[in-house]
């Protein structure tokens, strides 16, 4: 095959329905939706002033209390992600094109799982990264309140296991704004340097250059709606985690309604997390107290 330019548009557009075909497949059935609020961002950075305060209802008595949405300066700066392959010469040559399909399709494949790979890497690194209130996300030691309105500290993480216990995370999901946020900026996008009159790399190097590049990132939305654990799990440590959670009160000693409605787990604890809430009877015949109390989002990123 000759390199003549409509001959490498036509290979662009092959190129470009390959990465675009998988991504379209695979986007679908992403986990990151499940467990983050998608943003649309429209600048390099997104500051969460509001984060941190819950602007519930209450008795209307003197003025109006203006929530302060400038009491937390929690930014997440867009970043920039690239996949990047190059076509030698000798092979549109050669047509020599067939090994390229499959790698232009685990591009776009790779494209649509990034946010599962940002999304559930975030969460893992939830115990050793700030959120909205300057602590872990996952900490011992957050700001709360008590029945009273008075000010304790809380915690939404329960380390109390083995170390090599895998980790589970129990979430409330059921709010406009979920525990994790995905800011999108730029969705990933198909791209190429095919031209040798304009590109020195095409050039010189008799090779045609296409990729993938996106704008985005991911931050933490509010640690009440989050518990992290790495106990046995099982009735009772579940009960510990919905308790703590549910437990959780706002300034004037009222419930934050919080309400954990998703456990998520990675391949190791499947089982586990299945016979804790999806078997109607646990062992010896007994009624399971905690069936169908959480669904349960099994997902490789969690591992």
């Amino acid at each position: 095959m000759l390199t003549t330019p409509a001959n490498v548009a036509a290979l662009q557009v092959g190129f470009k329905k390959n990465f675009q075909d998988a991504f379209n497949a695979t986007r679908p059935q992403s986990d990151f939706e499940k467990v983050a609020t998608v943003i649309k961002s429209t600048s390099g950075s997104e500051t969460y002033g509001w984060l941190g305060k819950f602007p519930k209802m209450r008795e209307w008595v003197g003025a109006r209390v203006i929530k302060d949405m400038a009491a937390h300066g929690y930014t997440i700066a867009n970043k920039d992600f690239e996949a990047t392959v190059g076509v030698d010469r000798n092979d549109i040559e050669d047509d020599n094109l067939g090994i390229y399909s499959p790698l232009f399709a685990e591009m776009g494949m790779s494209a649509a799982q990034q946010p599962d790979d940002l999304t559930f890497g975030l969460m893992a690194q939830g115990r050793t990264t700030t959120c909205f209130d300057g602590q872990y996300f996952f900490d011992t030691d957050h700001p709360s309140f008590n029945d009273a309105g008075g000010q304790i500290t809380a915690s939404n993480v329960d380390a109390s296991g083995l170390a090599e216990n895998p980790w589970w995370y129990l979430l409330d999901t059921t709010r406009p704004l979920k525990p994790l946020i995905y800011q999108e900026r730029k969705k990933p996008q198909f791209v190429s340097l095919t031209n040798p009159q304009l590109s020195g790399h095409v050039f010189m190097n008799k090779e045609f250059v296409y990729g993938a590049d996106g704008r985005c990132n991911v931050g933490f939305g509010l640690w009440q709606m989050a518990r992290a654990s790495n106990a046995e799990l099982n009735g009772d440590s579940l009960d510990v985690a919905i308790e703590a959670m549910r437990g959780l009160r706002d300034e004037n000693g009222r419930p934050l309604g919080i309400t954990p409605n998703l456990l998520v787990v990675g391949p190791k604890l499947r089982s586990r997390a299945n016979k804790t809430v999806k078997v109607m009877l646990g062992e010896g015949g007994a009624s399971n107290s905690n069936y169908n109390a959480v669904e349960v989002l099994d997902t490789d990123w969690a591992a």
